[in-house]
């Protein structure tokens, strides 16, 4: 159909979507998904070739957070049984990042719950990330702590944080539903903090917690806005004892819908795959490697996911490559953009809606959350990827009927497993 045409041509040209043109593609039958996946994997290998960029995650301090946000096991009045346990030493984060490099992850996340930090956090924060760029040449640290405060952005950077991880999460209209102790505008100005210091911003959203099309369209718009290099796309994980945990409103395809939606808003961004992807995807998670470029291994920060293993085997099996850390994820022109706002001319945190429009972040738990995701440290070590984009197949026009299936969703499919419960399992084991 000339609706997927369109927004591969648009996406061909880094021009973005109208919003009808993104609802559409919410708003396609489940019949037409295949003819959705291979138009936006049209996009996503002109971009990003076949390669899949692998992340890993280390909590620093579980649970103990004063924010109410609702999808969110580490909350203000949680109930989730989970591990709680505050900062770790710069050298215990240090083997943990130590143990998803070796398993071929080329970012490390570094996680926080808590409101934002305070400045004796970034100190801390910040020895911790010297300790692991000492131990891993080469490796990326996005740091994920909160909201910040004024000049914190710029002492990260100085400590060789890479990027900053703060998700918009949904929609300015529904985020009064979810949270009510800071606001939709606190973590816009977070990101623009992390921008303004010259760090790769990282901000993405949460599927499934009961929002509308109109409101995924929204979140991805804005953030298309806010240019922000890493998108992660998390799929709501309902956990026990969390205001959300009856939420389960997702199917398959309804998550390669929105995944699809991402990268025709953001067609030259390392979109992620990130929390509950296991949980809703299920078997189809290869086809969804044909949409995002970029994926955590392993665990989540409170919650079991796919195994290290099973993650790199499917990438592999799905004629994937994983990423080799000497080459660059984004397209020449966004680095570029990067490395120039890094040394300080601040050209990287210009509006996407601009002529050139440079295309357009993870959740599931904590409330500064970067992503559920938190890898087991047993991953096998990745294969390496070819660089450069390579020719994509024609993809079938599809047709776009209405109304996303929702209310068939099976809530008997999975029982989420809550990490580390009854067992002697060591924070980032």
């Amino acid at each position: 159909m000339e609706l997927l045409k369109t927004l591969v041509d648009k996406g061909l040209r880094r021009e973005l979507p109208t919003r009808e043109e993104a609802l559409a593609v919410l708003a396609t039958a489940d019949d037409d998904v295949l003819d959705v996946v291979a138009a936006a994997g049209k996009v996503r290998r002109a971009w990003f070739g076949r390669r899949v960029k692998l992340n890993y995650l280390v909590n620093l301090k579980s649970g103990l957070c004063p924010e109410d946000c609702s999808y969110c096991s580490q909350r203000l009045g949680s109930r989730a049984d989970i591990l709680k346990y505050t900062w770790l030493k710069p050298e215990e984060a240090a083997a943990a990042a130590g143990a998803g490099v070796a398993g071929g992850a080329k970012r490390v996340c570094l996680v926080a719950s808590g409101r934002g930090p305070t400045d004796r956090d970034v100190e801390r924060v910040s020895r911790t990330i010297e300790a692991i760029k000492e131990q891993n040449e080469g490796v990326e640290v996005c740091a994920c702590l909160g909201l910040l405060s004024d000049g914190q952005a710029t002492r990260l950077r100085d400590a060789g944080a890479d990027a900053y991880n703060h998700n918009l999460n949904t929609s300015e209209a529904a985020y009064g539903e979810i949270t009510t102790t800071h606001t939709y505008a606190d973590r816009v100005t977070t990101v623009r903090q992390a921008q303004g210091a010259g760090m790769s911003a990282c901000s993405g959203l949460i599927a499934g917690m009961g929002e509308t099309d109109e409101d995924l369209v929204d979140v991805v718009f804005a953030l298309r806005d806010l240019n922000p290099d890493s998108v992660p796309v998390n799929f709501l994980i309902p956990i026990e004892g969390t205001p959300l945990a009856k939420e389960w409103t997702l199917t398959p395809q309804r998550c390669l819908r929105i995944l699809a939606m991402v990268r025709f808003v953001c067609p030259d961004v390392e979109v992620r795959l990130a929390g509950g992807r296991e949980i809703h995807l299920r078997s189809l998670q290869p086809l969804a490697l044909h949409l995002a470029n970029s994926i955590f291994l392993g665990d989540y920060l409170t919650t079991e996911g796919q195994a290290g293993k099973d993650d790199l085997a499917m990438i592999a099996d799905a004629g994937f490559e994983v990423e080799g850390a000497e080459e660059t994820t984004l397209p020449a022109h966004r680095a570029d953009a990067l490395a120039a706002a890094r040394a300080g001319c601040g050209s990287h945190s210009g509006s996407l809606g601009e002529a050139v429009g440079t295309g357009c972040g993870s959740a599931g738990g904590g409330c500064a959350p970067c992503g559920e995701a938190e890898p087991a440290a047993g991953a096998a070590a990745g294969a390496g990827a070819g660089a450069g984009a390579e020719p994509a197949p024609a993809a079938v026009p599809a047709a776009a009927p209405a109304g996303p299936p929702a209310a068939d969703a099976r809530t008997d499919l999975v029982a989420v497993r809550r990490r580390g419960v009854g067992t002697d399992l060591p924070p980032n084991a």
